[in-house]
């Protein structure tokens, strides 16, 4: 199955050079570019990418209002991938508040970028768990009881503190004893019970709620 891409950076070196990279692969494809967020819902909803790579600064509407515009404007969205410069920075964490699935710096190597891809596009991973604990120990928001009122078992709590550890579904499955299809069973549910659309969504609410603290 070919995987979809759409990039979105102001920056017209950096979306050859991503556009190269993802164009080398067999199961990857750019189907469109964008300079501009503002951009993004109407290419979305003609192109249907299964990933964006959505530059996080940008002049007009940047990587934070766009993943927002974008979450808004469709019921189906796709995986968004932030590329940014820095990666402890407030706007990638905003960024991720707003719905980005994870986050790839522009230095990263093909072989990176491809992987990031990839890993979005199949929801089973939290892509670099340890800058995301460090995003929320500096700009994290805490308080609410948003774990609370979503009322986790105990096994879906363990899953949510080894899904924040960074681990993949086999790799819980294996840390547990139990079986994949059961991993992701229990997966379903916390995102479902949180309300949130991806792990990474979920592992901010578990930090920013406290119930996951960041290390360090």
């Amino acid at each position: 199955m070919t995987i979809d891409v759409l990039i979105v950076d102001d920056d017209e070196l950096i979306r050859v050079g991503l556009r190269a990279i993802v164009d080398a692969q067999a199961d990857l494809r750019v189907v469109g570019e964008a300079a501009d967020g503002a951009e993004v819902p109407p290419l979305v909803a003609k192109l249907r990418p299964a990933v964006v790579l959505m530059d996080v600064r940008m002049p007009a509407i940047d990587g934070i209002q766009a993943t927002r515009r974008l979450l808004a404007a469709s019921a189906d969205p796709p995986q968004v991938l932030v590329v940014t410069t820095f990666a402890n920075d407030e706007y990638v964490y905003e960024a991720l508040r707003a719905g980005a699935s994870g986050f790839l710096l522009k230095r990263a190597r093909p072989a990176e970028v491809v992987e990031a891809i990839r890993v979005v596009a199949a929801g089973e991973s939290l892509l670099f768990p340890a800058a995301i604990r460090q995003l929320v120990g500096a700009y994290g928001r805490r308080g609410g009881d948003r774990l609370h009122a979503a009322r986790l078992t105990d096994r879906e709590a363990e899953v949510l503190r080894l899904m924040a550890a960074g681990l993949s579904n086999p790799e819980i499955a294996a840390r547990l004893v139990v079986g994949v299809e059961t991993v992701k069973t229990h997966v379903g549910n916390v995102l479902a019970k949180l309300g949130v659309r991806d792990r990474t969504q979920a592992v901010v609410a578990a930090y920013e709620s406290g119930f996951v603290v960041p290390a360090g």
